[in-house]
């Protein structure tokens, strides 16, 4: 951890004191930080994490190919689908591990709704409830949806509260072989808080 994350993480659990060679300076009001400090801590993500996974119809085959291909370091976390997806990814897996050795797929797979029948919003408030560590959402470009606000509204919500997506193969790629992934990791959030006690 640097200096610099450290010395934010402190003042922002009011802590407010730091060392820096032979200074040391104490804030003992968290107003006057606020004005300076725009960001906040974020629920620690700990080290199996929850991870989303939702394909459009014209990709569900390339999230099922990617999930076939990473198995392994998936079967370390949590994972949450939207409907069809879900039920795809858990045929694909059971297909994968019987070889292997059986697994209660039915503690690491949670199943929402399908995306146009709601599953889109069900996983966006996970994310904004803090149970939603990354999220891997092959959308199709080529193509309308009958859902598309809410797919607007998924892809708004991720980035509002700072949380990993990615949005084809060579970003998840990247994503899954983080070593982040595979540790407890403390992500920063913007502070909303001007927003929400804004005069009306």
């Amino acid at each position: 951890m640097n200096l610099a994350y450290t010395l934010i993480l402190n003042l922002l659990k009011g802590k407010l004191e730091f060392k820096e060679a032979n200074d040391k300076i104490i804030f003992n009001s968290w107003s006057i930080i606020q004005k300076f400090i725009y960001i906040k801590v974020r629920g620690l993500m700990e080290e199996i994490k929850n991870l989303a996974l939702v394909a459009h119809d014209n990709r569900k085959a390339d999230l099922i190919e990617w999930v076939e291909r990473n198995y392994e370091s998936i079967m370390h976390h949590k994972l949450i689908c939207t409907g069809t997806t879900g039920a795809l990814i858990e045929e694909s897996l059971k297909k994968k591990l019987s070889k292997k050795k059986k697994v209660n797929l039915s503690k690491t797979i949670s199943k929402l709704k399908s995306g146009p029948l709601g599953g889109d919003q069900q996983l966006g408030a996970l994310i904004v409830d803090g149970k939603v560590d990354a999220v891997i959402f092959l959308w199709d470009p080529m193509q309308a949806q009958p859902h598309d606000v809410d797919v607007k509204a998924l892809l708004r919500i991720a980035v509002v509260y700072n949380v990993p997506m990615a949005c084809n193969r060579s970003t998840a790629d990247f994503l899954i072989s983080s070593p982040l992934l595979n540790e407890p990791y403390q992500p920063l959030i913007k502070d909303y808080s001007g927003y929400i006690n804004r005069s009306v």
